[in-house]
């Protein structure tokens, strides 16, 4: 289970990467209006969550009493490869933590906050937690991208070729010699053009 929630975490983990390569200094650090995070604040945020839930998680809160939480929301990061350095250095704790799991472990109770958890629960937190600012990082980067934004995703009006394409990695058997996207890979009277 430990390697299924490892995989999950770092596909999240591969669109901020992703999001980032295609933004300069001034688009981390851009913000909407003074009430929005800049994606360098959300990145501070997200590590430093992922600092202090998960250094000594098994033996201490989850909640550092160094954790200076409001700090996480001031824009005062400078360049990318500041923000990049302070989004590895969380990375590298949480995934250490998750190395550390074992199948007994799932069950073993910790507490943030003084809350009490199993160890399950505080990772399902998180993965419900981290995407969400996920997603806002990929917004906001699409935002100031605006057309020349490249996608981390199935491109608009792409998704009949995105399923014949996964088709053809997952379930070859499946398709037919002869097949088009516009019909799933499922009709023999097509024209040439659609033939793969």
């Amino acid at each position: 289970m430990k390697d299924l929630f490892i995989k999950r975490f770092l596909y999240y983990k591969e669109l901020a990467d992703k999001t980032f390569e295609q933004l300069n200094d001034e688009e981390v650090l851009w913000q909407y209006n003074p009430e929005s995070n800049s994606i360098a604040t959300i990145v501070k945020h997200i590590s430093g969550n992922m600092l202090s839930r998960w250094t000594n998680f098994l033996t201490e809160d989850g909640e550092k009493d160094w954790r200076n939480r409001d700090s996480e929301f001031e824009n005062d990061l400078h360049s990318k490869s500041e923000m990049l350095e302070v989004w590895e250095k969380g990375w590298k704790v949480f995934i250490d933590s998750l190395n550390q799991i074992t199948d007994e472990t799932w069950q073993k109770e910790i507490t943030i906050r003084g809350e009490k958890h199993s160890v399950l629960d505080a990772v399902l937190r998180q993965l419900a937690h981290y995407p969400y600012h996920i997603g806002q990082i990929v917004y906001v980067a699409k935002m100031q991208k605006d057309d020349k934004w490249k996608t981390l995703s199935i491109a608009r009006n792409k998704s009949e070729e995105f399923n014949i394409e996964i088709l053809k990695k997952h379930k070859p058997q499946e398709i037919q010699q002869n097949s088009s996207p516009v019909c799933y890979a499922k009709s023999n009277e097509i024209r040439d053009d659609y033939k793969i």
